[in-house]
């Protein structure tokens, strides 16, 4: 059957460990786009972090976002948003005061105060970067939870791949934690993860079925690629589920088909493979 919808992560997917497009990449979106596929960019970053992305493939693309709280189109208009319950979300923050380094309030608001963190360690190497790409979207508030003034898009909790998933321990812990999903997110090799407080109807899967749906595609008809723990419902989700072959372990084990590397292109040769070509 046809693919009429690719799926693809951006971080470890999309872009190479130096977070670069390769052309390859590039050019096979542009052409599944040509022939008529509806490609959606499915990430963890919010809009305006993943906006620039989107604008380097130079075609129209769906912007699933915040690990799928959002759908917009790479203008901006919006076209689906589950927000977390502001309740919720200061019930998380008050849970986990121990780790408030690194942990940001995330709203849906045109340009400042998107992102909103009690105290950030800008001179940490992964915060640095973060910050100096996000400044003019970022404010600063203590205590954190005092910023709750609407429902937010996500908490979201971020630092070494062993503290996050203390934090992640905690929420899991909380009386009344289905009241919101965990999304996971770890890059082991520089001991960095997040992880993100969201609605509890919301994760890459279900607003990827959510959004095939209303757009009329079968399950069979949709190719999903990604690399880390926050893709495997986006992956399950898929008719043709694609890994990295930089993936973490976790979804090396899934037995789904394996692309290469982010620093091969891998992206360009699932898609030469599985949807510009018939699937064997």
């Amino acid at each position: 059957m046809a693919i009429r919808l690719i799926a693809l992560d951006i971080d470890g997917t999309l872009l190479d460990s130096g977070w670069n497009l390769p052309e390859a990449n590039r050019a096979a979106v542009a052409e599944a786009v040509r022939r008529g596929i509806e490609v959606a960019l499915v990430t963890g970053r919010r809009f305006d972090f993943a906006k620039p992305i989107s604008e380097q493939l130079g075609c129209p693309i769906t912007m699933v976002v915040n690990n799928g709280a959002l759908v917009k189109s790479n203008s901006g208009e919006t076209r689906l948003r589950k927000l977390l319950a502001a309740e919720v979300a200061r019930k998380a923050l008050g849970a986990t005061k121990n780790f408030v380094e690194g942990t940001a309030v995330v709203f849906d608001r045109p340009r400042e105060n998107q992102v909103i963190f009690d105290h950030l360690d800008i001179a940490d190497d992964s915060r640095r970067g973060y910050y100096e790409r996000n400044k003019e979207y970022i404010s600063f508030c203590s205590p954190l939870e005092s910023c709750l003034t609407e429902d937010p898009i996500q908490v979201m909790y971020t630092g070494p791949v062993e503290t996050v998933r203390a934090a992640a321990r905690v929420l899991r812990a909380i009386p009344g934690a289905n009241q919101f999903a965990l999304a996971i997110t770890e890059y082991e090799a520089r001991n960095f993860a997040l992880a993100d407080v969201v609605h509890p109807a919301v994760s890459k899967g279900a607003t990827l079925a959510e959004w095939a749906a209303l757009q009329g595609y079968r399950r069979e008809e949709v190719m999903a690629i990604g690399d880390n723990l926050n893709d495997q419902e986006m992956l399950e989700f898929a008719g043709v589920p694609v890994v990295m072959g930089n993936c973490v372990a976790e979804l090396k084990r899934s037995g789904w088909r394996e692309t290469l590397s982010n620093d091969e292109a891998g992206v360009a040769a699932a898609i030469c493979a599985y949807a510009l070509e018939p699937i064997s």
